[in-house]
């Protein structure tokens, strides 16, 4: 833990242990840039007093907190601002902190940006970030499950992949600043209107093969979405972990875990459901988490039908290893598997990964060698041509 974040320890023990609902004291932030106001052909500069945030509405809430659109009046711009629960306790508020700190230091294109922090006039911790527009993972997959045309005539093969290499985008520069997410979700990725794709809510991201601070006590939530505890047990979404956060090695985490989670979220991206869906109680998911495997719907030709490509359905196969070290082990080689399913150069893991492979060769040959190819299928028309001839000819016989 920082030395900021310990000598805060002391008094937010003695909040908790007055049951308060408040953690600091309240204040109300204000405008500072002035308004300017016209006085015929001559503008005058006027202080501004107003409350600088102006709550709109609700956006979202958890465990974890609270997420209101407020409009910041001295920019002019709708922001989100996320602030702790009223009944707030010691866990939540040091959580809630290292979220900020974590956040805050993750400055890249696929990441909500942090803009400011302060304290509401109940006294409650809030921390500002981008107001994100679009739609989460989420929805957009239970849009898919329902058939909505829309939803099918965007989100194609090419643009489901392109979304996933952005999420693996933002993995690569978080992993490679030392933090692992942890809570990987489609709730967790927003789609925006132009297809800019972020990755929400690092409220449990925690330094790579690190032990859980001991001192961030159990925070009580619902089984079938958030549990967070201390070392030992589960901390995370249930339907997304890797075998070991559900077995509760929570010092042994690494990036591995990260693409593991994003393995599942991709699987149910490409068949808009959770292979895990039919699974009600925590035992049971938790189960499931260690012992199966999503399906992969490529056996045989006849699998056809299924419109997801085959080598996709491979991807994800080996993504979600139960062994860590049958996966991935790398955002660099999850995303140079991703760009070599791109550019066609699938393995051979079936017949319709067979077939594929010999076409896209096939391709690449003709691309490489013209005459070759022209000479080569002329030849090969005219075999079969002689062939059906010949037969027809001994049939008449």
């Amino acid at each position: 833990m920082s030395d900021a974040l310990a000598n805060d320890k002391t008094h937010l023990s003695e909040v908790s242990r007055s049951g308060a609902t408040t953690v600091a004291g309240g204040t109300i932030r204000s405008t500072v840039l002035p308004r300017v106001e016209w006085e015929g052909p001559h503008p005058r500069v006027k202080p501004s007093e107003r409350h600088r945030f102006e709550e709109l509405g609700l956006l979202g809430e958890g465990g974890m907190g609270e997420v209101v659109l407020a409009k910041d009046h001295d920019i002019e711009r709708n922001v989100a601002l996320k602030r702790l629960p009223e009944n707030c306790d010691l866990g939540r508020v040091l959580r809630f902190v290292e979220e900020i700190r974590t956040v805050g230091q993750l400055e890249h294109p696929n990441i909500v940006p942090v803009h400011d922090v302060g304290v509401d006039s109940s006294g409650r911790y809030y921390f500002v970030m981008k107001h994100l527009r679009g739609e989460t993972l989420e929805s957009i997959i239970e849009r898919l499950k329902a058939g909505d045309d829309a939803a099918h005539a965007r989100f194609t093969m090419p643009v489901r992949i392109q979304i996933v290499l952005s999420v693996l985008n933002a993995l690569a520069y978080a992993h490679q600043q030392g933090f692992i997410h942890r809570d990987l979700k489609p709730a967790n990725i927003m789609i925006g209107p132009y297809g800019e794709v972020t990755v929400m809510d690092w409220g449990l991201a925690k330094r790579i093969r690190t032990p859980e601070k001991s001192e961030i006590p159990v925070i009580p939530s619902s089984a079938r979405t958030v549990l967070q505890t201390q070392v030992g047990a589960v901390m995370g979404t249930p339907l997304y972990m890797s075998p070991e956060q559900a077995r509760g090695e929570v010092d042994k985490l690494d990036e591995r875990s990260d693409l593991y989670a994003l393995g599942v979220v991709f699987h149910e991206f490409l068949h808009h459901e959770h292979y895990l869906e039919d699974r009600t109680e925590l035992k049971a998911v938790l189960e499931g988490v260690q012992t199966v495997q999503p399906p992969i719907h490529v056996a045989t030709l006849k699998a056809a039908r299924y419109q997801v490509p085959a080598e996709l359905d491979w991807f994800v196969a080996r993504a979600t290893r139960k062994n860590v070290n049958e996966r991935f082990q790398s955002v660099t080689e999850m995303t140079d598997g991703l760009q070599r399913i791109i550019r066609g150069e699938c393995r051979v893991q079936c017949q319709r990964t067979l077939v594929k492979r010999v076409v896209g060769e096939a391709g690449k040959f003709a691309d490489q060698r013209p005459m070759a190819t022209i000479v080569a299928t002329t030849v090969a028309v005219a075999l079969f041509v002689a062939a059906i001839v010949n037969l027809a000819m001994t049939l008449l016989r």
